[in-house]
């Protein structure tokens, strides 16, 4: 067999148009996929792109062709939303930003009232795994506070606080100045960071995000938008895999 040849077979469900690749796997141990007329219900099974053949309920399965994808960084403006869809009348979304005719769709939140580094793109399995809890990618905010912020309210953020019953992951936290400070986190609640200052007693005046893993924010002016690079396409691929 060609090594060249060979694809995981919930891949080649995800790249016949049939579902995710989670919900490929799914679908292989409720026994719903024969390869060359065999139920195969064994997760990580690997088939022959040229020779197998391949039917989901019964059906013959051929790839789709590959499009391109798309991958923007956009420097969300402050009082723009993180949706694809108006919910209210004279709102605007990140998308009334973005002037390309494919349908992309933001990467985790960034509310309404922050700015900074927003991800968009069309790969659905990338959208998805960067979105998952379970994937640790570090969010990097530069954070203006109304008060002074004390050196024991960084240690409390560092350290955790309480939010809707659960503790917040340890973070990276460093003062920038009396009224400025840095935190990396790798999780991402609701207004995490503004409630997080609130439990120590201040309020945020400015939230930025500066960095979502490898991709930076750089000199990105607000509310312009660039294509990713392939060097980071790929660092963000290989970050999830």
């Amino acid at each position: 067999m060609v090594e060249s040849n060979k694809m995981r077979l919930q891949k080649f469900l995800s790249q016949a148009g049939v579902c995710s690749r989670r919900k490929g796997e799914e679908y292989i141990a409720a026994g719903l996929v024969t390869v060359n007329g065999n139920t195969v219900t064994q997760l990580g099974s690997s088939i022959d792109i040229e020779k197998d053949e391949v039917k989901f309920q019964g059906e013959i399965l051929t790839l789709q062709p590959q499009k391109s994808r798309i991958y923007i960084a956009l420097n969300k403006p402050i009082g723009v939303i993180a949706s694809c869809s108006h919910s209210y009348p004279n709102e605007k979304i990140v998308l009334d930003l973005i002037d390309i005719n494919q349908r992309i769709y933001p990467v985790g939140r960034l509310d309404k009232d922050s700015s900074g580094l927003l991800l968009l793109t069309d790969d659905g399995e990338l959208h998805n795994k960067l979105s998952h809890p379970s994937y640790n990618h570090e969010k990097e905010y530069i954070v203006t506070t109304v008060e002074p912020v004390s050196q024991s309210a960084l240690k409390k953020m560092a350290d955790g606080v309480m939010l809707d019953g659960k503790k917040t992951r340890r973070a990276q936290v460093e003062q920038l100045s009396r009224f400025k400070f840095k935190i990396i986190l790798k999780q991402g609640l609701n207004r995490q960071i503004r409630r997080m200052v609130e439990k120590t007693g201040n309020q945020v005046k400015e939230l930025i995000r500066v960095r979502i893993g490898v991709i930076k924010l750089d000199s990105l002016e607000v509310g312009k938008w660039r294509f990713l690079n392939k060097n980071e396409i790929n660092e963000l691929k290989i970050s999830v895999d």
